[in-house]
């Protein structure tokens, strides 16, 4: 059964505000992070700091990130519920605990979804927490993107640098229960495919989006274009 910790945040009300969705938030942050050899979550950020304590962290970043665009943010942890709690609360997200992160990182993405859902969302925003938070401006042009997209039947915005698809991705109510009502069995990619008519692809100029960290190499070799601006 899925926990959430956290206080239930108030309806928000531009979901009455004409065909504007109310957008949540959803970082998914349950993995192991075994090729890194510590919780990619709580990483410096920007990485030349040399405590976390004494600036933003992957999640921190990117929960403040998102919040500059909806009024919910969810984080969806598994067994390092303990160990990001702190960090959510601080910044005033809510903890989603998949029950069984060992299932892989879609049924983080369902667990977080449905929680969507039953807020009374009907769009999120969704990230992965071992993602560099990508600029301000990029997230803003991705929500213009969406706004347009959805009059014209799409169900999903998805950013992309250079050809390669990034995060994050946004999507409507019809994308969040194509997620949800895919085979366990499934993956994002395989929901992707399926319904690649539906999805509007937004090209960026912002190399964060395509930016993936998985081991202390890649962390550590993250150049300094890729640091948010002061």
């Amino acid at each position: 059964m899925t926990r959430v910790l956290g206080r239930v945040a108030a309806v928000c009300y531009r979901a009455f505000m004409g065909q504007t969705p109310a957008f949540c938030g959803v970082i998914l942050a349950a993995g192991e992070s075994s090729r890194m050899g510590r919780d990619k979550a709580l990483l410096p950020w920007p990485p030349q700091a040399t405590s976390s304590a004494l600036g933003d962290t992957f999640l921190s970043a990117a929960i403040r990130l998102f919040f500059s665009h909806v009024d919910v943010v969810l984080v969806v942890a598994g067994k390092n519920e303990a160990a990001l709690s702190p960090v959510v609360y601080a910044n005033g997200a809510s903890l989603v605990v998949n029950p069984d992160p060992a299932r892989g990182q879609f049924s983080s993405l369902r667990v977080g979804l449905q929680e969507v859902l039953s807020r009374g969302r009907d769009a999120a925003m969704v990230t992965l927490v071992d993602r560099p938070p990508v600029r301000a401006e990029t997230l803003a042009t991705l929500e213009a993107a969406f706004e347009r997209a959805t009059t014209q039947r799409k169900w999903a915005v998805i950013p992309e640098y250079q050809g390669k698809h990034g995060h994050p991705i946004l999507l409507g109510r019809e994308m969040i229960e194509a997620f949800l009502k895919a085979p366990e069995t499934s993956n994002a990619r395989d929901v992707e495919r399926a319904h690649q008519s539906e999805i509007e692809y937004v090209p960026v100029d912002d190399p964060l989006v395509a930016v993936n960290v998985d081991t202390p190499e890649q962390y550590a070799s993250l150049p300094p274009q890729h640091l948010p601006s002061s």
